[in-house]
């Protein structure tokens, strides 16, 4: 994994309280953010797939 870096979000206390309630499933914090981010920001801006260059023949 990359170099990480700290940031800081506010958020209503309905939210706070639902992820405080995720870590009784095992959750952190973190990770979850990390992981819901992870996703939403693939499926928005998908990675172009690599480009394939067929081997000529010499």
């Amino acid at each position: 994994m990359s170099k990480l870096v700290r940031i800081v979000v506010q958020l209503p206390v309905e939210l706070k309280e639902q992820l405080d309630a995720l870590k009784q499933q095992g959750y952190t914090t973190s990770g979850f953010i990390r992981a819901t981010l992870e996703r939403e920001l693939n499926t928005r801006n998908p990675r172009p797939a690599p480009v394939m260059r067929k081997a000529g023949n010499k």
